[in-house]
């Protein structure tokens, strides 16, 4: 017998939509697996190290390094604090939205907070090199997920 109710059911062949079974569902999941957001972060921390580097070479300049370095830092850690309180098992659904826009609001305090106390703990900043850090540490989130298998198109 069909567990969805008839209302649905009429609904889901008006639209051209057939739900999954739940066997059907689980092969999807290993087919698709959600990406892990630790992952990112730890691609995000590589990435900063990288160009906090770069910086420094370039320039020749430590300060300008350790600018490029306390960007990165901007981006990474508030997202390890979002990734470590979205981590948290939620009950129902209402209460992970609510969590969500919570631990967004943490990250993006934690980051204002982190570029309004740089000249304290950098004393000389070098603003445009510390900006570029973030857009750069920023933007591996992106190539992070058009790089996944799961998003890669397959030629038939």
């Amino acid at each position: 017998m069909n567990d969805v109710p008839s209302g649905l059911e009429n609904e889901a062949e008006d639209t051209g939509f057939k739900p999954l079974t739940p066997q059907e569902a689980g092969e999807w999941r290993k087919r698709h697996p959600a990406p892990s957001v630790w992952r990112l972060v730890r691609l995000q921390i590589l990435v900063g190290t990288v160009v906090a580097l770069l910086a420094t070479v370039m320039t020749q300049s430590t300060a300008s390094g350790l600018s490029a370095a306390y960007g990165a830092l901007c981006v990474v850690l508030p997202a390890i604090v979002f990734a470590r309180g979205m981590s948290r098992k939620h009950q129902a659904a209402g209460s992970a939205i609510v969590g969500f826009f919570v631990w967004e609001i943490a990250k993006i305090t934690l980051t204002l907070v982190m570029l309004l106390t740089a000249p304290r703990w950098l004393g000389s900043v070098h603003w445009m090199v510390l900006v570029i850090a973030m857009v750069i540490t920023m933007k591996t989130y992106w190539v992070a997920l058009l790089a996944r298998p799961s998003v890669q198109k397959t030629i038939d």
